[in-house]
């Protein structure tokens, strides 16, 4: 497997689908949603993933999801816990550069306007606060490259991130 991905991790909201399908049109790669590939593979949207099965099931599926992925040339938006599964993490990164889409707690909040119905891997008793803290350092962990969008428009992160990656816009 060639190392020309470009996998996409963050929190839930930060816009990694959307950059994604913009980046893979760009640079006319491939686009994988891990998310997408999830739902299409159980045949439930995430949410009842979860519901249904547990949060332990869905992050098995999830990583097994990632292990299966054996693409070149693919931008890969990965659903915000990813990270949360070494080895289908890790196994996504030996095949490229691994971007770190990073938001403040208050933009996620912001962002995330569906919590109950989203399909976001999150314990009962931890909260939006506890996920962002939990996560954020095994963002910084895998990431190769990071690119803030925080409080810029949809354009300027995608300029933001074609510049983290030295690709010109």
């Amino acid at each position: 497997m060639r190392r020309n991905n470009i996998i996409l991790i963050g929190m839930p909201g930060s816009g990694k689908s959307t950059l994604g399908s913009k980046l893979a049109e760009h640079l006319q790669m491939d686009f994988i949603d891990t998310d997408l590939l999830i739902e299409k593979n159980v045949g439930r949207p995430l949410q009842r993933i979860i519901e249904d099965d547990g949060l332990e099931r869905f992050l098995e599926i999830e990583n097994d999801v990632m292990l299966s992925i054996n693409s070149s040339n693919t931008v890969i938006a990965t659903g915000g816990s990813a990270v949360l599964s070494p080895e289908g993490i890790n196994h996504l990164k030996s095949s490229g550069v691994t971007v770190y889409v990073e938001i403040s707690y208050e933009n996620m909040v912001s962002r995330i306007n569906n919590i109950k119905t989203r399909g976001i891997v999150m314990k009962d008793d931890e909260g939006l606060i506890g996920l962002f803290a939990k996560r954020t350092p095994l963002y910084e962990k895998y990431s190769d490259f990071k690119v803030n969008c925080d409080n810029v428009t949809a354009k300027e992160c995608f300029k933001n991130l074609l510049s983290v990656l030295r690709f010109k816009h």
